[in-house]
């Protein structure tokens, strides 16, 4: 994939963390601990994630997690079970020159799924699959395979910093105009599509 096509990149988090976001940036796993927020990740994942380690970096729960595109299983996962207070935090691609940071090409947490230096990374990731509107497969295998590419994503050391967001998405216009009241600055749209709607 080439780098030119990453436009920006992505966080899945409920709205209520904004203002912690604003002042404090996107913070690891393990960052957060410390910091009161409110969570949606998956307890199951978030276990197998926190024995995972980065291969030549630290433990996986020491990045701060990004999305190539938030309309992906874990969105879809987290819809379907009634969650509509999220935003999606537009992110820089910027962050992909950050020192250590790591490029996935599929869920970090899957087995089979390639660490990659960034932004050099890139080039094993197939664009087809990572932007894909749809994991879904009439073979069941590759369905699977499918799902954990959608899940690509760029691991950052530690935190990606307030100066690397530029905006949000949201489901409704109630929410925009709660992010655009917060962070004037930020460029805030409506787009149900990533939320499937």
């Amino acid at each position: 994939m080439e780098r030119e096509r990453v436009a920006e990149l992505h966080y899945i988090t409920p709205i209520s963390n904004l203002a912690s976001i604003a002042t404090r940036g996107l913070l690891s796993h393990r960052a957060a601990e410390a910091v009161d927020h409110l969570s949606v990740a998956l307890q199951d994942v978030q276990d197998r994630r926190a024995r995972k380690s980065v291969p030549n970096g630290g433990p996986l729960h020491s990045y701060t997690n990004l999305y190539f595109d938030a309309r992906n299983p874990m969105m879809y996962y987290l819809m379907s079970k009634g969650h509509r207070d999220l935003m999606v935090v537009r992110v820089l691609p910027d962050v992909l020159d950050i020192p250590g940071t790591v490029i996935t090409d599929g869920n970090a947490a899957a087995d089979t799924t390639l660490f990659l230096a960034s932004p050099s990374g890139l080039a094993v990731l197939r664009h087809d699959l990572v932007y894909a509107d749809s994991w879904n497969h009439s073979d069941f295998w590759q369905k699977v395979e499918c799902k954990r590419a959608r899940c690509a994503e760029v691991l950052v050391p530690n935190s990606v910093l307030p100066n690397f967001i530029f905006g949000c998405y949201t489901l409704t216009k109630q929410q925009a105009e709660i992010c655009k009241e917060a962070q004037p600055d930020w460029k805030v749209e409506v787009n149900t599509h990533v939320y499937f709607r």
